[in-house]
């Protein structure tokens, strides 16, 4: 397997290797379950382990004696209900996970031929992978940082400006925490106004309470209950001996480069699904490529996304940013 120059360690796969693992639908159907069942088939319905095949007529090719009902491996996941064979599915796992900064739906819709509105949906259920973050708290050093989404005023039409005044202005806020012993990053969307409190429970929900956190010089991060230092960047300083968070603003970096040079929009609206897609794919990047999409795979299970869900109004602005 080919070994991509930025991670020696870690195995690659080619293109040519990605259809040669999935060169027909019934390969598909049985990576996945392999995955997601890790051997053992469960109903996606009760999760019960005593199920049958049925004959090739039946609407799906498991049943369930205990709940009655018919699966098939998609049951019971983001996969539930999806006319896209299991093959794209796979296939569009690899394409996100391969390209650093992530994948356009009009690519993605090119690449395995369907509609861009069916890649875009896609993209979005794969996210569902990240929607939760693991429960354990980060040891620390830990590097924690606030950085703000979208597109700059004086590039916008007139009528859409929101007046002069900082670079956060029209911008959504994201804040994040890198754990330096891990390497492992989490990230949320806050509120811009008004979010003090999220940023101070975000940074004790997943700090422990000995570790040492860094920060810049920012108001928001001055009452943390933690043994606290800062650089203070209004005076050119950003390193002092241990003391920075280079390693939070380069996970910054890769997220905005995405913005501008791959989707050149992230609306509000969905902004925290793109922002947890990053993380999760920072945090696995030291794996090889199909152990990448075995976690993508198993993270889609117990989830449901629905297009009427997707798109429902969450209170938040679906223009470009």
């Amino acid at each position: 397997m080919y070994k991509a120059p930025g991670k020696a360690f870690r195995k690659g796969m080619s293109l040519i290797e990605i259809m040669d693992r999935f060169p027909d639908e019934n390969a598909a159907r049985e990576w996945f379950e392999g995955v997601m069942w890790e051997g053992e088939r469960c109903c996606g319905h009760c999760g019960a382990m005593s199920t049958r095949e049925v004959p090739k007529a039946k609407p799906m090719p498991y049943w369930c004696p205990d709940c009655r009902s018919y699966f098939s491996v998609r049951t019971g996941t983001i996969l539930e209900k999806s006319r896209v064979p299991l093959r794209k599915w796979a296939i569009a796992i690899y394409l996100e996970l391969t390209s650093l900064k992530g994948i356009s739906s009009m690519k993605l819709h090119r690449d395995i031929r369907v509609t861009q509105s069916t890649a875009w949906f896609m993209l979005h259920r794969i996210r569902e992978a990240w929607s939760k973050d693991g429960d354990d708290q980060f040891s620390g050093p830990v590097e924690v940082d606030e950085t703000f989404v979208g597109g700059l005023e004086k590039n916008k039409h007139a009528d859409k400006r929101l007046g002069q005044g900082r670079g956060s202005v029209g911008k959504a806020a994201v804040i994040g925490a890198k754990d330096r012993a891990s390497n492992q990053v989490r990230a949320k969307v806050v509120d811009q106004e008004d979010g003090r409190i999220d940023r101070q429970w975000f940074v004790v929900d997943n700090t422990h309470a000995d570790a040492d956190v860094y920060t810049d010089d920012a108001l928001i991060f001055r009452t943390l209950p933690f043994y606290h230092e800062a650089v203070n960047h209004g005076v050119g300083e950003y390193v002092r001996g241990e003391v920075h968070t280079n390693g939070i603003e380069s996970f910054w970096a890769v997220l905005k480069r995405a913005h501008t040079g791959v989707y050149h929009k992230m609306s509000p609206k969905h902004l925290d699904r793109y922002v947890r897609q990053f993380a999760g794919k920072h945090n696995i990047r030291p794996l090889d490529t199909i152990e990448q999409m075995t976690v993508v795979a198993r993270g889609l299970v117990g989830k449901r996304l629905t297009y009427d869900k997707l798109i429902e109004d969450n209170g938040l602005s679906s223009g470009a940013h």
